[in-house]
């Protein structure tokens, strides 16, 4: 008789392609999403204050979205994941159709955030489940992906959109790989489904065992406050993602101001750190899980040195060297504080938690960009980078031994 449990094997297998597809459909939305906003601001025919300020309803759209999904993973499983994806396809097409002024353009966006941050959460998750159930540093892969992703898309959606192809057709090939790669997500996502109830006696039961020691009091992880393990994390996260964010907005705007850059050039520097960002990922993932403290010491020190080095910049080449180490630095620090503080929870609740890293962490997202502009404004750009140096000097201080004692304060049970 054979059993219905999958090998080891076959389980690493199928959670790979999950975790993967499901990063790569999120990572090709965003690449084309940056190479769009031109065209999209055109068809929307609004200034270019207008689309900042439209932009800025995304993380209005995607706060309360990423706060809600993980309850929502957690009871219905990982499948929420595909079905998010494909959500934020058909928010892509219905804005690229549907945005004539500010007012529908802040409607669509508010819409693409919610997508997406219900997205962002549940791709985690199903990531983290995956990491759980195999053992191996898919997590930071999968954030590799992403980036690969990014790039791909951005200069896809560019070449497209640089045949004079419409914006809504352009979008709706894009939708279609990520409906392609939701339907991967679909399929392989199914057999790291954990929690299930025998009706008879009541007890839950599992796909495969787990270890010993990997569940958690579910009353833990409910628990918000002040200083809730979980939202302590996720503000240190927030530091990492307010310094790569920044480099990653703004990186082409100093080559523009401070080395009167071309367009083409200009281009090159996100493409640049997220090129990096995507290297390193899937490179030094291993060490993101084996070596976590040495991974957050020596990426905080590569985004800071990066940072500073930008700073001071005598010629483009010296600040795209800057932009490599802060990628390099940066590439890795979410997806390592994520691991780490999932590794002693419950897969049946790893949604929740998740979600409460990752909205606590989103703000930096939106907030690192913002950082700098108010900054620039007071001193200059320079100025402006010396302060994302203080922020990732401060994560480097920061994240080592908070992380520690957030992972202590996770395992035991209260």
């Amino acid at each position: 008789m054979t059993s219905d449990v999958p090998s080891p094997a076959h389980l690493g297998a199928r959670a790979a392609y999950a975790a993967f597809a499901a990063f790569a459909a999120f990572g090709i939305f965003w690449g084309a999403w940056g190479a769009a906003l031109p065209a999209l601001r055109t068809e929307a025919g609004v200034s270019e204050g207008q689309l900042g300020t439209a932009l800025l309803f995304v993380g209005l759209g995607a706060l309360p979205s990423m706060a809600c999904t993980g309850r929502a993973v957690d009871r219905f499983g990982l499948r929420v994941a595909a079905w998010l994806l494909a959500a934020l396809a058909g928010a892509g097409l219905l804005i690229t159709a549907s945005a004539d002024g500010a007012v529908l353009l802040i409607i669509g966006m508010l819409v693409v955030g919610a997508a997406s941050g219900a997205a962002d959460v549940a791709i985690n998750t199903l990531a983290g489940r995956a990491e759980h159930a195999t053992a191996k540093p898919l997590l930071t892969r999968s954030h590799g992906l992403f980036s690969v992703g990014v790039v791909v898309a951005s200069l896809s959606t560019g070449a497209l959109l640089g045949t004079g192809l419409p914006l809504l057709v352009a979008f709706a090939v894009v939708a279609a790989v990520m409906l392609a790669l939701a339907m991967t997500v679909q399929l392989t996502s199914t057999s790291l489904q954990i929690p299930v109830r025998n009706k008879d006696s009541g007890a839950r039961m599992e796909a495969r065992e787990e270890p010993a020691g990997a569940r958690l009091s579910t009353g833990l992880l409910r628990r918000i406050s002040p200083t809730s393990p979980l939202l302590v994390v996720g503000l240190v996260a927030a530091l990492a993602y307010a310094v790569e964010n920044a480099h990653q907005s703004w990186g082409a705007v100093m080559l523009t101001d401070v080395f009167t850059a071309s367009p083409q050039l200009a281009a090159a520097a996100p493409a640049t750190f997220a090129a990096t960002a995507a290297l390193a990922r899937l490179s030094l993932a291993p060490l993101s899980r084996s070596h976590p403290t040495a991974m957050l010491l020596g990426g905080g020190t590569l985004a800071t040195v990066g940072s500073a080095v930008l700073a001071t910049a005598p010629a483009v080449t010296v600040a795209l060297a800057g932009l490599v180490l802060a990628a390099l630095g940066t590439a890795t620090l979410f997806p390592t504080l994520l691991s780490r503080s999932l590794r002693g929870t419950d897969p049946a609740e790893h949604g929740r938690a998740t979600s409460k890293v990752a909205t606590t962490a989103y703000l930096g997202f939106l907030l690192g960009p913002a950082y700098v502009g108010l900054l620039a404004d007071s001193s200059d750009l320079r100025g402006a980078l010396v302060g994302v140096a203080l922020l990732a000097l401060v994560f480097t201080v920061a994240a080592a031994p908070i992380s520690a004692w957030a992972a202590r304060r996770v395992h035991t049970p209260g």
